[in-house]
């Protein structure tokens, strides 16, 4: 999608933007004063939970440079963060009260790596609390409206920093994916989400859910702007053990990159899907094939599994991560009688009720004649699903699936009933267990109650094959498939 000429309109790419900057048509002073102008017009959303109070002087200081001669591959771009990523000097909650008034002492290496490419991080995204959730409802600061139709959800747990760039508050923003985080808004809200190879970008920073499955990953609306933040937060990192050594090189495609490609269409994600989403489907790979791409099924059995292991992983994991957050060292702090009971008020008045939910079943499924029966079993599910999709990518070069059987949903459908909420990550959860990156590509609408609704279809590849989905985001593109916009009205 052409950019417009003027790059302080909620509509401009990152790459025009850094383009204008570094050609003096525009400053990072301007860029970021737009930037806030929108944030601030955008307040109903409730997409962005703090501003960052140091955005001014980041802004002056890319400007400095610049002067000085610095090439910047994200001079002056205003980027906005999902509220898990610390940020030095800035207010970091992940979406809970437990940790209100918290401010960040040192920054996420994903976010130091946007400061020094020239971004400048001009806010903190709302979130599912611990990013535990799939409808940004479940922040203690009050849901995110998804701005497509402000009676449904944006999806979660990174449903601000979706809504951020699908209301054009920033072009591009960071969320978190755990098992479907980034996705799974992407698709409901009509933008570009990336989840990365496992280890393809660093944990070092991001407030932990689940240490196995956490991934940070980019939204955009255009393929040139994914290449362009993956190229800059991607990469090694010697602070996170996880990490991997493999330098990024990614570009967006054109429609001869469809030529040859070999499209797997998994057989278990056709089944449950609304009208709509089928139709977008079906649309996709009737484009794909003109284009001279190849499609056929391809059963991954294992994956009726997914939703289960993936909660008995996650769940488990996250019960020993949030064990830190005990008001004695940072955060909220509920005085007690002595220690213990300090710490029982500061967690039963801190913690919401999903994450409390999370932590019992991963504390219980962690027990003593219980590790066995249930994390241990799913760990065996887990290296299950991971050679199935090993075996599939023998016979396909990306896989491809509805990103959700569903658009977007009302605000408080499922909220009384949490295995329908869990269930919502049906397509998503079994990606993040193999640790795969994948894709969501705003890819149609489907007009609910006589509103569009943006529906997501989801490419898959091998490991460290992400710089394929980037391509083939760009040959979408080209060939009139993808095409991410601000919502109306933004």
């Amino acid at each position: 999608m052409p950019a417009p000429a003027n790059p302080t309109t909620s509509a401009s790419s990152a790459a025009a933007q850094a383009r204008a900057v570094q050609s003096r048509d525009t400053t990072p002073q301007d860029l970021t004063a737009a930037a806030l102008t929108r944030i601030e017009a955008a307040r109903d959303l409730n997409a962005v939970l703090s501003v960052n109070p140091h955005a001014a002087e980041q802004a002056a200081q890319v400007q400095a440079r610049l002067n000085a001669g610095e090439t910047l591959p994200l001079a002056g771009v205003p980027v906005i963060v999902k509220d898990n990523i610390n940020v030095t000097g800035t207010a970091t909650t992940s979406g809970s009260r437990i940790l209100r008034g918290y401010v960040s002492p040192y920054d996420a290496t994903a976010a130091a790596r946007l400061v020094q490419a020239g971004a400048v991080i001009v806010a903190k995204a709302n979130m599912d609390e611990f990013a535990m959730g799939s409808s940004t409802e479940n922040s203690a600061y009050g849901p995110t409206l998804n701005p497509h139709d402000p009676a449904r959800v944006p999806g979660g747990s990174s449903g601000g920093s979706a809504v951020a760039v699908a209301a054009g508050l920033s072009a591009v923003s960071l969320g978190s994916d755990t098992g479907g985080s980034v996705r799974q808004p992407a698709a409901f809200t009509g933008v570009y989400g990336l989840k990365p190879t496992y280890g393809r970008v660093s944990r070092y920073g991001l407030i932990a859910y689940a240490s196995s499955l956490d991934q940070i990953g980019p939204f955009a609306r255009t393929a040139e702007d994914l290449a362009l933040i993956m190229n800059v937060i991607a990469g090694y990192d010697p602070h996170d053990a996880t990490s991997l050594n493999a330098p990024p090189a990614f570009a967006a495609g054109t429609p001869d990159d469809l030529r040859g490609l070999r499209v797997g269409v998994i057989t278990e994600s056709l089944a449950g899907n609304t009208a709509g989403v089928n139709a977008t489907l079906n649309a996709t790979l009737d484009a794909l094939r003109g284009a001279g791409a190849t499609t056929a099924e391809v059963s991954l059995p294992e994956l009726r599994y997914a939703i289960a292991a993936y909660y008995l992983i996650a769940m488990p994991e996250a019960s020993s991560n949030l064990a830190r957050f005990d008001g004695m060292v940072y955060g909220q702090r509920v005085q007690g009688s002595d220690v213990t009971e300090a710490m029982t008020l500061t967690r039963e008045q801190g913690f919401g009720p999903e994450v409390q939910r999370r932590i019992l079943i991963g504390t219980y499924a962690l027990s003593s004649g219980y590790y066995d029966a249930y994390y241990s079993k799913a760990m065996k599910v887990r290296r299950l699903i991971a050679d199935r999709f090993t075996q599939a990518f023998g016979q396909f070069d990306v896989l491809i699936t509805p990103t959700s059987p569903f658009p977007a949903f009302r605000r408080g459908e499922k909220t009384s009933d949490p295995l329908a909420m869990y269930a919502a990550d049906v397509d998503t959860v079994a990606i993040n267990l193999a640790g795969l990156p994948a894709l969501s590509v705003p890819a149609g609408f489907e007009t609910v109650d006589g509103t569009p609704l943006p529906v997501g279809i989801q490419f898959i590849a091998p490991a460290l094959h992400d710089e394929r989905l980037v391509r083939v985001a760009g040959a979408l593109e080209g060939i009139g498939i993808a095409q991410p916009q601000v919502a109306p009205g933004y």
